[in-house]
């Protein structure tokens, strides 16, 4: 007992590595061992008989996974690629002198705090084919209606443009932050050369950069591999099985179909690609910014 009295920061530690083992290791690691069981949810007094690694030989063997994995990609690909192109542009108009910044910062960073499932919600409004303000300005400006819930290319952008729409800021929000911490020296010894704004930002903002787009490129990396609530609300997986991504189609082996062991075989499966992503990008950043 005198050992702790001389360790005071000892209790206040303790809260934290409890919340971890109760909520983050013991998770892991019982999920793990249902992996290897054939354990389904409703049989009562039966754990589950060990099947060893039956379970992640059937994932290589099942076509819904295939399907699954086509939609992830989309979203993971699309939705980096326009969070992070339009993130940046917003970032560098806003890093001029605008009238109202302020403001508009707050108006454009909105969409962050509202929970996925509530922008599903709203996504519903605006894509309804019949009366969503999206197809009836459509209708007004000429064109024909989109049928943005009903057709399968169609409700993968409407999920795609929802989640862009969410982690959009963010990225502005970031890279705004890197781009007001360029030296004004630097700009103005550039306009010195050219007055030109694009191989300023090729060759002066972009650059320095980098490592912001590199970590937020990480994060939206992570995120959209496990994304689940916006499709799951917007679409509901539809049509069909077009908008069901890799996170949804475990949701429905675990909780819809009740096949736990397959259920934490493939969430497994997507906790050791997320980890060979994310450790490739740190090797490669390291690489690149370790001090020689």
């Amino acid at each position: 007992m005198k050992k702790f009295r001389n360790q005071p920061g000892l209790f206040f530690v303790l809260p934290g590595v409890a919340w971890v083992l109760a909520f983050t290791i013991f998770p892991l690691a019982y999920s793990l061992g249902l992996s290897f069981t054939d354990k389904r949810m409703g049989r009562r007094n039966r754990p589950g008989e060990w099947i060893g690694l039956q379970n992640y030989q059937e994932i290589f063997s099942d076509n819904r996974v295939e399907e699954v994995l086509e939609m992830t990609l989309f979203v993971i690909v699309g939705g980096v690629l326009v969070t992070i192109v339009l993130g940046t542009l917003i970032a560098w108009l806003f890093n001029h002198d605008i009238p109202g910044l302020r403001i508009f910062r707050s108006i454009l960073t909105l969409p962050i705090f509202a929970a996925p499932i509530a922008l599903g919600q709203l996504g519903m409004i605006l894509f309804n084919e019949q009366s969503g303000p999206i197809n009836h300005l459509i209708r007004g400006a000429g064109g024909d209606p989109i049928f943005w819930l009903t057709d399968p290319w169609s409700a993968r952008f409407a999920v795609l443009i929802v989640d862009a729409w969410q982690w959009t800021p963010f990225v502005f929000i970031i890279v705004l932050a890197a781009m007001q911490a360029i030296p004004d020296e630097l700009y103005e010894a550039a306009r010195l050369d050219t007055s030109s704004a694009w191989p300023i930002f090729r060759r002066i903002t972009l650059p320095l950069i980098a490592p912001a787009l590199g970590t937020i490129t990480m994060l939206r990396l992570v995120e959209t591999f496990k994304i689940l609530d916006i499709p799951y609300t917007l679409t509901g997986g539809g049509p069909g099985v077009s908008t069901q991504t890799y996170s949804f189609y475990i949701y429905l082996e675990g909780l819809r179909n009740f096949d736990m062991g397959y259920a934490s075989a493939l969430a497994y499966m997507l906790v050791i690609v997320a980890i060979i992503v994310s450790s490739i990008f740190f090797w490669r950043v390291r690489e690149r910014y370790e001090v020689q």
